[in-house]
């Protein structure tokens, strides 16, 4: 029987939560079915280490450097294809927009099927082509491709808001691997101490985007207004010195914990209160969906996914304005009542069993398949 040989590509399998869904996508698909190859255009990075020893990586030889982007806008689509891709597939998937997205373009041969995924909501029009020379050439590559695959419907809205021509449009929630993530939240928790109060935990990477400086302060008005609880901060980054800096400030050394990376984060968040998402953007978190598969509240701002997560009304969690008046209300109403934290509890036992491998998995399966009938 021929498998269909399909490639993956993406900048790198750092550590953050795309990286961690391509690897269980990858992983989960069936591979008597289907020949996978996942690609890196630089240094693969932490999350390569989980792939499955039948998926082929052929990784880029050199580390992601600031200005990669510049660099690959001076050389056309086309030329790009021919350097980076050597082999032929029938289908080819950008995963995460923008570069990738940019040189799969390039490719010729109308036999090999194109997908792009794309995982953001853009902050305006200029971001959104900033990989690319104009808006004119990003719609021309995007209008290329057989389907366009969105994380969510918020993400897919916004885009097409940008797009309108775009017409071959699908959703697919992010791939988690829940029979993994709650097998792991099982393990001992031997090198992190819990306190006896309140457990907030959050994870991402330490960078402006994730609003962890904002939810600092929020933990310290809650301390402030007789609400004892300490702060888990799961992730490394850039800006780890300065968020350093202002816990000291705050005078929370002992409340707030910078745990860095962890390689099995589930067995923290599975013993934790409360999950938060503090970002002022996400296309759709994975970090949330993870918490829900784990049974744990969720209080996340009002970013892109987040109703489709946690329901229009509250149902599952909490949603709140995207601020840090938002949050600070969002976290006191679980916090001041165990019963409502308790119910939450129940909703995301519920809510997280909707996520599972065996869904998101199949829905790809389903549409690579289509495209090569």
């Amino acid at each position: 029987m021929h498998k269909i040989k399909v490639l993956f590509l993406i900048p790198t399998l750092g550590g953050g939560g795309a990286e961690r869904v391509l690897v269980n996508l990858v992983n989960g698909m069936n591979k008597n079915t289907f020949d996978i190859t996942l690609q890196t255009l630089f240094k693969a990075g932490i999350n390569s280490s989980f792939l499955d020893k039948d998926i082929k990586l052929k990784e880029g030889k050199i580390k992601q450097f600031s200005g990669n982007v510049l660099l690959m806008k001076l050389f056309t689509p086309s030329i790009l294809y021919k350097f980076f891709i050597k082999e032929k597939y029938d289908v080819i998937i950008s995963y995460l927009e923008g570069v990738t997205a940019r040189i799969l373009s390039g490719c010729s041969d109308a036999s090999i099927k194109k997908i792009s995924w794309l995982h953001t909501v853009y902050k305006d029009e200029a971001e959104s082509y900033y990989c690319f020379r104009s808006k004119a050439e990003a719609l021309k590559c995007y209008e290329s491709f057989d389907k366009m695959v969105y994380v969510s419907r918020d993400v897919m809205k916004e885009f097409l808001n940008l797009y309108p021509r775009l017409k071959k449009n699908k959703v697919i929630y992010n791939t988690n691997d829940d029979v993994k993530i709650r097998k792991l939240a099982e393990e001992s928790l031997d090198d992190v101490s819990l306190s006896e109060v309140y457990n907030i935990v959050t994870v991402g990477r330490l960078i402006q985007l994730k609003g962890f400086e904002r939810l600092i302060d929020v933990h310290h008005k809650l301390k402030k207004n007789g609400i004892k609880n300490h702060l888990y901060i799961l992730g490394t980054g850039e800006l780890h010195e300065k968020l350093r800096q202002k816990i000291v400030e705050n005078g929370d050394e002992r409340t707030v914990h910078l745990l860095g990376f962890c390689k099995n984060p589930y067995k923290v968040i599975a013993r934790c209160d409360v999950f938060v998402c503090s970002s002022f953007r996400e296309g759709f978190s994975t970090a949330v969906t993870e918490a829900l598969i784990l049974g744990i509240p969720v209080v996340t701002t009002c970013v892109s996914g987040a109703y489709e997560q946690l329901g229009k009304c509250n149902d599952y969690g909490i949603v709140t304005p995207n601020s840090a008046d938002g949050l600070y209300e969002g976290l006191k109403t679980l916090l001041d009542d165990k019963s409502i934290l308790h119910q939450y509890k129940n909703q995301a036992q519920i809510r997280g069993k909707y996520f599972s491998k065996e869904n998101s998995v199949k829905s790809v399966e389903d549409l690579i398949g289509s495209l090569c009938s």
